[in-house]
C-alpha cells in the first residue's frame, strides 16, 4: 500500500453510504482506493496517517471552468458578463502559446491548493473575444498557431490536475472542413496523453450562443459523433437577448444534440418547459453560483431542474470572476442563493450542495466510475480538512460544519492518487515560486505592450 490514511471522519459521498463515520482508508501504489472501512485499519502498510478526527471528504470537482483566466482576476468589478469579459481578456489576448502554458499551469495548482482535484476545463480559444454590447459577443480575427491549444494541455497534465480537456470549434472562420480539421488536430494532440493519469477526456466547448448561423449546432453535433465527445455549451447564462438564446436552445434541440452528451452550462433563464424537455432527453447542466452572483447574471433554478431529473453539476467558472477559486464559499453561495429567493430553507439541503460539487459534478461529465466519491477502485482524491484548526466548535451535525462553518483555513491536505498536493495552505511542488513569478512577469509584460500601444495612438 502508498498509504492508510486513520482516525477520519468519512464524508465519501458514496451511494452506498449516505451517513459519515470515523474510520479509515488505505490507497494502493496504482493510485486508487484500495480498502475503506470504520473503526482502525487492519494492519496497515506503507506510509500511515492519523488525521485525529479530521474530516476526509472527496476532492472537490468544477464540472465549468476556465482556468487560464487566473492572472485577471478583481478586474471589472461592476460589469455583467460581456463587459467583464472585454476588461478579463484585454492582455491575455496579446499572449502567446508559452504564455498561457504558464497561466493554466498557475490555475491549476491554484484549484489543487484550494481543494479542486478535478476540471472540466474550457481551453482559452485560438481566437479573440469582442463584446459588441451587454447582451452579445463573438469570436474572430487570425487564428493562434496550434502550440495554443496544446500548451493549455500540457500545463494541465504538468500540474497533476485530473481535467477534461474542453476546445471551440471555432467555425467562425473558415469553411466547416477546416474547422472540423482544426478540431481532428488538437484531439488527435490530447489523446496523446490517454495514459497520463490526470488527463480524462476531451469536450466540445459548445458556441452557438455566439453564432450568427443555426448551422453551428448542427456542426458541433457531427463533431460530437465524430470524436465521441461531450458538449458544454454556455447557453441562457445572463438575462440579456433572451428570445436570441431561447431559440438557440431551439438550434440544439433541431440538431439532435439532445442526450446525455450535451450539458447546458449555467442554464440560468430556462424556462419551466424548456427545463422539462432538457431532462426528459437526458441533458445535465452545470451551475455556476459565485459567477452568475459576481456577474449579476441571475439564480438558476436548481429545485426545479432537480425535480425534473436532470443531472447537475457544480463549478467556479472563470478564476477571474469567482476571483478567490474558493469551493467551500461556492457551496455557501449556491445555498444562501436557492434559500434567499425562494424564503425557503428546504430549497437546498447542505449535504445535498456538497454532492453536487462531488459526485454530481462527476456523473454530469460521466466520470463518476473514477472520480466524485471515496470508493474503491476509484482514484484517491481527498481532502483532510480539520474543524478544529481553526476551531469551529463541537460537530452536531458533520456535513452542516463541514459546508457551512469549514473552509480553506481549514484545509489541511490535498492528495490526487493517494500523492500529496498541498500542505497548509501551499503548494508541494519546489516550483510553486517560479511558477507564480512566471505569469506575474508575463502579464506585466503584455500590460505594458497594450498600453503602450494605446499611447501610441493617442
Amino acid at each position: 500500500m502508498r498509504l492508510t490514511v486513520k482516525g477520519a471522519r468519512l464524508l465519501t459521498m458514496a451511494p452506498t453510504s449516505p451517513e459519515p463515520f470515523e474510520g479509515w482508508l488505505s490507497v494502493g501504489d496504482d493510485g486508487r482506493i484500495a480498502a475503506l472501512g470504520p473503526g482502525e485499519p487492519p494492519a496497515p502498510t506503507g506510509e500511515v496517517l492519523d488525521v485525529g478526527g479530521a474530516f476526509v471528504a472527496p476532492g472537490f470537482v468544477s464540472a465549468h471552468s476556465h482556468i487560464w483566466t487566473t492572472g485577471s482576476r478583481g478586474m471589472a468589478t461592476d460589469q455583467s458578463l460581456y463587459g467583464w469579459i472585454e476588461a478579463m481578456t484585454r492582455y491575455t489576448r496579446r499572449a502567446a502559446a508559452d504564455d498561457v502554458y504558464w497561466l493554466t499551469l498557475h490555475g491549476a495548482l491554484d484549484y489543487l491548493n484550494n481543494g479542486v482535484t478535478t476540471v472540466y476545463d474550457f481551453a482559452d480559444s485560438r481566437l479573440a473575444f469582442t463584446a459588441a454590447s451587454a447582451g452579445q459577443g463573438r469570436w474572430g480575427g487570425s487564428f493562434k498557431p496550434p502550440a495554443w491549444a496544446e500548451a493549455q494541455i500540457r500545463a494541465k497534465v504538468d500540474a497533476g490536475i485530473r481535467f477534461v480537456h474542453s476546445v471551440w470549434l471555432d467555425d467562425s472562420v473558415g469553411t466547416e472542413h477546416e474547422a472540423l480539421e482544426r478540431l481532428a488536430e488538437t484531439v488527435a494532440y490530447a489523446e496523446g496523453f490517454r495514459h497520463h493519469a490526470p488527463y480524462l477526456g476531451m469536450a466540445l466547448s459548445g458556441a452557438a450562443q455566439w453564432s450568427p448561423t443555426e448551422s453551428t449546432a448542427a456542426l458541433e453535433v457531427e463533431a460530437m459523433h465524430r470524436h465521441g465527445l461531450l458538449n458544454q455549451p454556455h447557453l441562457l447564462e445572463t438575462p440579456h437577448a433572451l428570445e436570441e438564446q431561447w431559440e438557440r436552445f431551439r438550434w440544439y434541440q433541431r440538431a439532435g444534440a439532445f442526450g446525455s452528451s450535451l450539458i447546458f452550462g449555467h442554464f440560468v433563464h430556462a424556462r419551466p418547459e424548456q427545463i422539462v424537455e432538457a431532462a426528459q432527453a437526458g441533458c445535465g447542466m452545470v451551475w455556476q453560483p459565485a459567477s452568475n452572483g459576481r456577474l449579476a447574471s441571475g439564480v438558476a433554478d436548481i429545485p426545479a431542474c432537480r425535480a425534473a431529473g436532470m443531472r447537475v453539476g457544480v463549478g467556479l467558472d472563470d478564476q477571474s470572476c469567482s476571483d478567490q477559486s474558493d469551493p467551500f464559499a461556492n457551496l455557501r453561495i449556491g445555498i444562501y442563493l436557492l434559500r434567499a429567493t425562494r424564503q425557503d430553507p428546504g430549497a437546498m439541503p447542505v449535504r445535498d450542495m456538497l454532492e453536487l460539487h462531488t459526485l454530481g459534478s462527476a456523473r454530469v461529465l460521466g466520470i463518476d466510475d473514477r472520480v466524485g466519491s471515496l470508493e474503491v477502485g476509484k482514484f484517491a482524491d481527498f481532502l483532510v480538512v480539520d474543524p478544529r484548526a481553526p476551531d469551529t466548535g463541537p460537530v452536531w451535525d458533520a456535513y452542516g460544519t463541514y459546508v457551512l462553518a469549514c473552509g480553506l483555513r481549514n484545509l489541511r491536505r490535498v492528495y490526487v492518487g493517494g500523492r500529496l498536493m498541498s500542505l497548509d495552505g501551499r503548494i508541494c511542488r519546489p516550483d510553486g515560486a517560479e511558477v507564480s513569478r512566471q505569469i506575474h512577469e508575463r502579464l506585466g509584460r503584455l500590460r505594458r505592450e497594450v498600453d503602450d500601444q494605446l499611447v501610441a495612438i493617442a
